[in-house]
């Protein structure tokens, strides 16, 4: 009972069993650490990125998955694959072919890259590998897509010495415009792109062929929730700037593009998502005097990356 009315008791000041708590809590957790300290903010991985080098050694690449295999089907396409630097890990040749410019244009090409298995199958194989498609005797097969992780562009920038530079797709679904805006991150001294891990375009053989051979060099990163890598950029010191029709700041007014910076595109029907729109640090509004309503997502951005580089020059 003497328990009892300790606990229910109206004294103020520290209960029983409260073991210093409270007293703890007053003295706080000390000075705040410097930046180079801090982890996940943007002089931290500078700091890392610099004892790395003094060393000699790599970042380690964390990675975000790899994409299924895909099969590029007929002669054209095989052809314009193999002409473009797609990945290719086994060029299918059927049987008793008949050997034309393209088939002979076909195997000059995988010999010469060297790497790409030559295999000869009966046309009841390839018809079973296709689903029945017409693949007109050949078939290139191309391996899994190796994506990087969120954090391995912004390990990408620190190791040189610069201010990260990437652009993340919205709701971008056609493969050839996420393979246009690697070329313009290329172009322009970006550091990657990155995508969601759903509804959203792939590196496939289309997108290889339309970053016309800059993918080799230039990262993709696969995002599981792109709300929350954008939440996790801005707290390492990116500011977030998303492209809108209605966006409430000119191109030519935004400073913060000489800094550290992600700069998200929408699809070109629908825009920028309504979270990811309010992530967004600014939205950003391109000038069109000739009255377009929209861009394409790879236009678009290559417009915003070369105000980036301008501004960094």
């Amino acid at each position: 009972m003497a328990a009892n009315n300790r606990r229910m008791s109206g004294k103020k000041g520290a209960q029983v069993g409260s073991g210093g708590k409270r007293r703890r809590g007053l003295e706080g957790k000390g000075p705040t650490p410097p930046a180079e300290m801090r982890k996940g903010h943007a002089k931290q991985r500078a700091a890392a990125a610099k004892a790395r080098r003094a060393q000699g050694r790599t970042p380690q690449r964390r990675g975000g998955g790899r994409s299924t295999s895909e099969l590029v089907v007929g002669r054209n396409p095989v052809v314009e694959a193999l002409r473009e630097g797609v990945p290719a890990s086994t060029l299918y040749v059927q049987q008793f072919i008949d050997n034309d410019e393209r088939v002979r244009e076909a195997l000059q090409l995988a010999a010469e890259r060297g790497g790409i298995n030559l295999m000869e199958a009966p046309r009841p194989e390839l018809d079973r590998m296709t689903n029945g498609l017409n693949h007109q005797g050949l078939v290139l097969q191309v391996p899994p897509y190796e994506y990087a992780h969120p954090e391995d562009l912004l390990d990408a920038a620190a190791e040189e010495g610069e201010d990260p530079l990437v652009v993340a797709l919205d709701g971008v679904t056609d493969p050839r415009n996420l393979g246009a805006v690697v070329r313009s991150v290329s172009a322009f001294g970006g550091h990657g792109v990155i995508v969601p891990e759903r509804r959203s375009a792939g590196m496939t053989a289309g997108a290889w062929k339309t970053s016309a051979g800059t993918a080799a060099r230039t990262p993709v990163a696969r995002a599981t929730n792109l709300t929350r890598t954008l939440e996790a950029y801005k707290k390492a010191g990116l500011t977030v700037v998303g492209l809108a029709a209605d966006g409430e700041v000119e191109l030519g007014e935004l400073e913060a593009l000489a800094g550290p910076v992600a700069i998200v595109v929408g699809s070109e029907g629908k825009g920028l998502s309504r979270l990811v729109g309010e992530t967004c640090d600014f939205r950003v509004r391109i000038p069109m005097p000739g009255g377009a309503e929209s861009l394409n997502a790879g236009v678009a951005a290559g417009i915003v990356l070369y105000e980036a580089a301008r501004r960094r020059s």
